[in-house]
């Protein structure tokens, strides 16, 4: 198991279900479809050194990635990617899937869609806030250095390619293609 999937399992218990040293357990059990959010808000607002990463020439900016797109139903996927070649997707249903980087075809997609993130660094903005995507759009949030920045595109513009960013969701529609291929694998 890699350093960040072990950072990121011990921030999620850490963040569902309290610190070791309460002396309380937690009420309740956390439902299936508030997981995806939990991990989705621990990567947005983790410092990039807590999972030991810091910049490097090949990464200056940009360490991951986060694509939030509709999936009909008032539901939303977020396709997750980092230059460690880390890669999940979050839902806000009770589907999900992590520990992708335990796989050739997904670490190679998400360190391009990272990769890729970090070229659009200077158009997007800064971002304090992580609010779900409207029904008609994609947003991404860049993980950088310096902190979490996004871009908001509506969908139809990446749908018929007149948005700039319709090749940054083409990547990040190819690591979503291999964390399901590695999916149905499983099953």
């Amino acid at each position: 198991m890699t350093r960040t999937c072990l950072a990121l399992l011990m921030g999620l218990f850490s963040f569902l279900f309290g610190s070791p040293a309460s002396a309380e357990p937690p009420a309740t059990k956390p439902k299936p479809e508030d997981v995806g959010r939990a991990l989705r808000q621990m990567m947005l607002t983790m410092p990039p050194a807590e999972i030991g990463l810091k910049p490097t020439p090949e990464f200056p900016h940009v360490y991951g990635v986060l694509m939030d797109l509709p999936m009909g139903h008032g539901q939303t996927a977020t396709v997750l990617a980092n230059a460690t070649g880390t890669a999940s997707l979050y839902t806000t249903s009770k589907f999900g899937i992590i520990g992708g980087e335990g796989h050739a075809q997904v670490r190679a997609a998400a360190v391009t869609f990272t990769r890729a993130a970090g070229e659009i660094f200077d158009t997007a903005t800064p971002s304090k806030e992580f609010p779900y995507t409207p029904a008609d759009h994609v947003r991404f949030y860049l993980l950088t250095f310096e902190g979490v920045r996004s871009i908001d595109v509506e969908l139809s513009s990446i749908e018929n390619g007149t948005s700039k960013y319709t090749h940054l969701f083409g990547l990040g529609q190819n690591v979503l293609t291999e964390l399901r291929l590695i999916s149905e694998k499983k099953q």
